[in-house]
């Protein structure tokens, strides 16, 4: 086992961060490229952060593989959330 358990540690801190930055990045550009509104990628983020952080603690225990599907479903979940609320404010495309 070459990485040590802090290592791990990280690693595992880090995917849905990571997950999270890629959801983010394809919801800006597609919102830039469309011209719906300029929304800050800071602000876009907070929402699939939250859904991948919880698709990660929600699979943990089943085991690093199945994290990936638990941050997919949820992270996925979260932008559909996120694009209801925004049309409820009346933001709507």
């Amino acid at each position: 086992d070459i990485a040590g358990p802090f290592m791990k540690g990280v690693l595992w801190i880090m995917m849905p961060v990571v997950t999270a930055a890629g959801f983010a990045i394809g919801l800006v550009i597609y919102e830039y490229l469309t011209k719906i509104q300029n929304r800050s990628l800071l602000r876009t983020f907070l929402w699939p952060l939250a859904g991948c952080g919880i698709g990660a603690v929600a699979v943990y225990w089943y085991g690093p593989m199945l994290i990936v599907f638990g941050m997919f479903a949820i992270g996925t979940l979260s932008i559909i959330l996120r694009e209801l609320f925004i049309c409820k404010k009346g933001n709507t495309l």
